[in-house]
């Protein structure tokens, strides 16, 4: 999955944040819905706008921010 065929940065939607191009959709908001429970099934059901390939491009992009450390992980037993 190449993430960057469906993520994109715009300083004109949602202040530059990541977002599934073509929507605004943020990547931010996309992973806090899927944190907070909701299936893949009831994201693309409420948000049409969505493709399966752009909701699977939202997992992409935030392992390879991971993997790159733009995302740090929590040290051992910090709170």
């Amino acid at each position: 999955m190449n993430w960057r065929e469906h993520i994109t940065r715009d300083p004109e939607v949602l202040v530059g944040k990541a977002t599934v191009r073509g929507t605004r959709l943020g990547v931010e908001f996309l992973l806090s819905l899927f944190a907070a429970g909701w299936t893949r099934d009831e994201v693309l059901e409420n948000y049409p706008a969505l493709t399966p390939e752009g909701f699977q491009a939202v997992f992409a992009y935030a392992q390879e921010c991971v993997t790159d450390g733009a995302i740090q992980p929590l040290r051992r037993g910090a709170a």
